[in-house]
């Protein structure tokens, strides 16, 4: 068969997914919070939050960001600490500081008004061309493909596809071909049920639900029971492995933090005082003499770890009580480490220890 009768093959497939899947979805589909309207400021925020990020850990945080920031110049004007609090636990905060910096200007260069061609919208930071496509559809009914890791995989099983998903061609000819079939009336209805698919029946874990899938006497994977051998995936990289020692030095009813430099990974955020590699109780309490807090001794000792993307962070960390307050660290109450102190997860565990002991 050459590569054009294959091409065709897949073509006829594909020419089946808009009605089908539109019946699907029209039939029953999740009620999320940002398919209420069509709003392009709420589809842009929630696209951005769902970006790595699992849809039940989202809902909260979206209804939490919208009622303190209903409106693209809220985010534009709001302030870099409150954005990070808001932002506290969905991690990749990279995407919250693109945020601002696409609201600052839509305000400066579009009038304050969200963008409806493609193009503007892809040339905001943080935007991709899946994001984009996904706004455009589904905000302004433009037949704009988006393809993220459910549609591929989708694809990669109705088309028994053998080359990694992974690759820029592979995702670039998945969009070619949606493009071709995107139905004009309802384009962004048919980015949903393609997303709905892709999260719901043909989930990334496990089995997929084929005898409920409207494509599965089409798909080629489901006809030869393939199904999980796609998607197709190039090798991942080893994590780099690192080992900290963290200190939760508290003197009255202050913690000490202190702020991560606003450039490179968790940038801007708050976090406890650590140093690299593992310090036993001696050398821990050797360290924080060095800081000057005057320790007054150990109370426990943690081990936790926390998984980056590239990163593999074992953690041991010590709670003490402090006689001083060195002006190298900021002192912080409780509560405001919880209303007022971004900590990125690999932190916050911590955190959660010493309020679980503090009842």
């Amino acid at each position: 068969m050459t590569v054009w009768e294959m091409y065709l093959e897949d073509f006829e497939v594909m020419k089946a997914l808009p009605g089908r899947l539109l019946c699907w979805y029209d039939s029953g589909h999740r009620d999320l919070p940002w398919r209420q309207d069509k709003n392009p400021y709420h589809i842009w925020v929630s696209e951005i939050m769902l970006q790595q990020t699992r849809v039940e850990a989202v809902k909260g945080y979206y209804a939490r960001f919208l009622t303190e920031l209903p409106t693209i110049e809220a985010l534009a004007e709001a302030d870099d600490d409150r954005l990070r609090k808001l932002w506290e636990g969905l991690g990749y905060y990279t995407r919250v500081r693109n945020l601002k910096k696409a609201a600052q200007i839509i305000l400066s260069d579009h009038d304050g008004q969200f963008p409806g061609e493609y193009e503007a919208v892809r040339a905001l930071p943080g935007i991709g061309d899946y994001t984009a496509g996904a706004i455009c559809s589904i905000a302004f009914g433009l037949p704009a493909p988006a393809v993220d890791g459910n549609v591929l995989r989708v694809m990669s099983r109705l088309l028994t596809w053998q080359e990694a998903t992974d690759l820029p061609e592979v995702k670039k000819r998945a969009g070619v071909m949606l493009g071709k079939i995107y139905p004009q009336d309802r384009p962004g209805d048919f980015t949903q049920a393609l997303m709905e698919l892709g999260a719901t029946l043909c989930g990334p874990k496990g089995q997929p639900d084929c005898d409920h899938c409207p494509m599965a006497d089409l798909c080629r994977a489901n006809a030869a029971g393939t199904q999980l051998q796609y998607p197709v995936r190039l090798p991942k990289k080893q994590r780099r492995q690192e080992e900290k020692t963290v200190f939760l030095l508290r003197c009255g009813d202050r913690f000490a933090l202190e702020r991560r430099e606003e450039k490179g990974l968790l940038a801007g955020l708050w976090q406890f005082p650590h140093v690299p590699g593992f310090l036993d109780e001696n050398q821990a309490m050797a360290q924080a003499e060095t800081w000057g807090v005057c320790p007054a001794g150990l109370l426990c000792r943690w081990e936790r770890e926390h998984i980056f993307t590239h990163i593999h962070w074992k953690m041991w960390a010590y709670r003490m009580d402090c006689n001083q307050m060195p002006e190298r660290f900021t002192w912080l109450t409780g509560q405001e480490i919880r209303e007022n102190a971004a900590l990125p997860t690999a932190f916050r565990q911590f955190w959660d220890l010493v309020e679980e002991q503090e009842g």
